[in-house]
This record gives C-alpha cells, structure tokens and sequence, in this order.
C-alpha cells in the first residue's frame, strides 16, 4: 500500500515565502525562509527545481553526501530521499515545485536520459552567466503564472518550464563519463544502481550478484574495496533509509511499511530495522 509521501508540508516547514501558483501543479516560492528538519529522511513526491542564490546547505540524497553552495542549481526528481543536516544562516534560493501530472504534460522528448542525468548529478554550479538565465526563466514563469487574463497561461507557463529544462539540460549533461573509471569502478556502479532499483524487493547480495554474473564472494570483495562499505551495507543502508523516510513522511502503519517493502512479516520487518537502526520501528516513529 502506498503512503502519501510529501516533500515538504509547505504551510509549515517554509516561511514568509512570496507564493506564486496554479493550484498545486506549479508552485514558484520566492527566497523562502526554509524551517526544514533535519536528521530525519524524507521522500520526495514531487519535482523541485532549486536556484540557490546565497549560502550553503549540506546533506544526503539517496544515501549520497550533497552540497549546494551558491550559486547553484539543484533539481530533486519524485522518490529520491533527501536528508538536509546544515543549512548556513544567509542561505537563499528561488524554488519551482512541479507536480507529476505537469511534468507528465511537458512531454520533454529525451526524458529519460536527462533525467537519469539528474538523478545521478542533482546539482550544477552556475556561471554568472548560467544566473542569470535561469532567474530569468524564473522571472518569466513567475509573470506568466500571474497573467491570470491570458487564455493561454497554462501553455505559456508550460512552453517556458520546457525551455528551463532544455536550457538547464546541457549542465547536467556535462558529468564524467566511464572512460577513466577502472573496469571494478563501473561494476561497483552497477551494482548501487541495482541496488537502488530493486532494494524494495531484494536483500540478497546473490541476487546482485546474479545479475551481474559475478559470485557473492567476489562482488562483496569489489564493492568493499571500491566503496569502503561492504555490499550488504549498502542493501541494509537503502532500505532502512526508505523503511525511515516511510516512517516520518507517511501515515503508513508498521505493517504496511513491511508490506511496502516486501518483508515476509511485520515480526521479521521489526527485528531487522532494529537489528540494522538500533531501535524499533515505532520507537523510531516517536522520536
């Protein structure tokens, strides 16, 4: 059963906002104060676009270190789980939330790969000249959103989020590629996309290790010598981070959150988040 997992409860967790929108598909905050929580894991349900203009914040997605340091642009894709653990005074940004629907509707050709692209590189630096483009795309999406006369807002709004992608896209696209990885680099890289894919469903290092015809023993010895953590770690890592983020960010019951991640029992479900968090699941939801 599926939880109704938010990025962030708005009215609380963001202050003095300047709030540009239409309804919930498109929502442009304006240099936000943001109240946010850290420590705790919570799964993003949306599309954020993230134009950091002063200040840092530090953090993980998806179990990876983050930092964006002004300027910067951040974009955070539906189930990726965010955990924020600093955010200096002075940091500001201008932040575009896009619901699933409006992204569906932009019908961004290629999406796939640039949005595998951001999946893996979520933050850009930006160029003054890069600044100042996408405040500008910013500024022009906030004034067509207000033109609530114009027949064709919805269009408008939609035709210039598309060219903020389109022009954005290229940075994200400029990542290293696997020419100057090593052949046990790539494995191991292999292996975590695995590992995000179907952790839900598998915890089986021999199930990995299946897929990419290697032996358990040997996969372990790689992702050990390539990561610093050892294969199950990083299995035991992603679903206790979910197992977390369910936890926090839903109304999912114990059970449905073991259900959720294909545990045979909420007993079985109980004693490996404890064994791996340290505490129970319900002491953990009570914190």
């Amino acid at each position: 059963m599926k939880g109704n997992i938010q990025l962030l409860n708005w009215q609380v967790d963001i202050k003095e906002a300047e709030i540009t929108s239409i309804g919930n598909d498109l929502i442009l905050l304006d240099k936000p104060i943001i109240k946010s929580k850290f420590g705790y894991p919570f799964k993003v349900d949306v599309t954020t676009a993230q134009i950091c203009l002063s200040g840092r914040s530090e953090g993980e997605i998806n179990l990876k270190p983050h930092i964006s340091e002004a300027p910067c642009l951040t974009v955070l894709l539906p189930g990726q789980i965010l955990q924020h653990k600093y955010m200096s005074e002075d940091f500001n940004a201008l932040i575009i939330v896009m619901s699933q629907q409006f992204i569906n509707n932009l019908n961004i050709q290629a999406k796939s790969s640039l949005f595998y692209s951001i999946s893996d590189n979520p933050t850009v630096p930006l160029s003054d000249k890069g600044l100042r483009s996408v405040t500008f795309f910013y500024a022009m999406m906030k004034e067509a959103i207000q033109n609530v006369d114009n027949p064709y807002r919805m269009e408008t709004v939609r035709h210039l989020t598309k060219a903020f992608f389109y022009g954005a896209g290229h940075s994200f696209h400029k990542v290293p590629d696997d020419k100057n990885k090593s052949k046990h680099e790539i494995l191991a890289d292999k292996f975590l996309t695995l590992v995000k894919d179907h952790y839900r469903q598998e915890r089986s290092v021999g199930f990995y290790a299946d897929k990419l015809c290697l032996t358990p023993k040997y996969l372990s010895t790689l992702i050990k010598a390539n990561t610093g953590r050892s294969a199950n770690d990083w299995i035991d890592s992603y679903v206790i981070l979910e197992a977390k983020a369910l936890l926090k960010s839903t109304n999912m019951t114990v059970e449905q959150i073991s259900d959720e991640l294909s545990f045979p029992s909420q007993s079985f479900f109980g004693k490996y988040f404890k064994r791996v968090a340290g505490l129970s699941p319900r002491e953990y939801k009570k914190k």
